[in-house]
């Protein structure tokens, strides 16, 4: 009986870490993909801003404009959200994309347990996202056509004012 008994503890420490592991990961998730949310604003911004400047904006929409990462707040923020801490955030390039890798560490922890070494442990996890354009470009100085998965967005350059936001135009994507 006593074995059944710890067997059952054992168990159920366990669980309580992978669901502190699992916690970790959503909280890595989140702020690797916070941080990257912020940059494809800054795209965005940086399309509509070259868009009277001749083909500069074709740089913008291939992902390749001049931007200062300022996502690690943004990741920050989404892991206090989930109640971790960042351990380190840091611009990368994956495959020609920019991004995000970020590492947190839990505020919650496992718990106590009767298993020795096991209890009140943290979780750490890291998680990696990048900016994706989504459009292919054609056009010229009246008008400029982007094919955004099928669909079709045209804009006048000299018209700031257009149908899009920065989901349209980029996506993001967890990667390894």
């Amino acid at each position: 009986m006593t074995g059944l008994l710890f067997l059952a503890f054992a168990l159920f420490t366990v669980a309580q870490a992978a669901s502190v592991r699992n916690g970790g990961q959503t909280a890595a998730d989140a702020a690797a993909i916070g941080a990257a949310r912020a940059d494809r604003a800054a795209f965005f911004d940086g399309f509509v801003d070259a868009l009277g400047d001749d083909d500069e904006w074709r740089e913008w929409i291939a992902g390749r404009g001049d931007i200062v990462a300022e996502g690690c707040g943004e990741a920050g923020h989404f892991a206090g959200q989930n109640d971790s801490n960042i351990e380190g955030c840091r611009p990368v390039q994956r495959q020609g994309d920019l991004g995000y890798a970020v590492d947190v560490r839990t505020r919650f922890d496992s718990g106590s347990s009767i298993i020795p070494g096991a209890g009140n442990k943290t979780a750490k996890a890291s998680a990696t996202a990048v900016i994706v354009p989504r459009c292919e470009a054609d056009g010229d100085s009246d008008q400029i056509i982007l094919t955004c998965d099928g669909e079709e967005i045209a804009i006048e350059p000299d018209d700031d004012d257009f149908d899009a936001n920065p989901a349209d135009l980029f996506d993001v994507v967890l990667v390894d």
